[in-house]
């Protein structure tokens, strides 16, 4: 998948103290959850589906795309059947595609809404292995995001500043 709910499509040249492109002010960004590997375990589920199912995962990012990016920070989420609570702050986002119902699991962090976990849904509820997993990966994403301020890697190629002193 070369371009997914949270590629922008012309990355602004400067970026925030978390390496992400700033988010307009006050609207909200969806982000996939990625781990200290820098894997990013929904985009990862979206492009298997995209092999299976590609209709459907369309229809995901559709979803994505539409009730969770450019919301108001202020605004409240989107109402029930699209999204609902699950536990806390981590909440669903509902895609009926056919017969098959898929959710992503999210939560809000400021202006940005972290895509924690997607799945197809069988059951009735959420099995809670699912929702353990979203939850450990927000508290990871936070821990991280509140650690040390992180110094942005350097630009490369053509455009990239000379390191001065480093040049052979």
């Amino acid at each position: 998948m070369s371009s997914g709910p949270t590629s922008p499509p012309n990355r602004p040249s400067s970026t925030s103290r978390s390496g992400l492109p700033p988010t307009p002010r006050g609207r909200t960004q969806s982000v996939y959850y990625r781990d200290r590997k820098g894997r990013e375990p929904v985009k990862d589920w979206l492009e298997d589906l995209i092999k299976a199912k590609p209709a459907a995962a369309a229809k995901i990012e559709e979803h994505v795309q539409e009730h969770l990016n450019g919301r108001r920070s202020e605004a409240p989420p989107p109402e029930f059947p699209i999204t609902s609570q699950v536990e806390g702050g981590l909440r669903e986002l509902r895609v009926r595609f056919g017969d098959t119902r898929y959710r992503l699991l999210y939560q809000r962090s400021r202006n940005l809404v972290v895509i924690l976990h997607g799945l197809e849904k069988n059951t009735g509820a959420i099995p809670a292995s699912d929702r353990q997993l979203a939850q450990k990966r927000f508290i990871n994403f936070r821990s991280r995001m509140d650690g040390e301020p992180r110094v942005r890697p350097r630009a490369a190629g053509h455009d990239a500043p000379l390191n001065r002193g480093l040049e052979r």
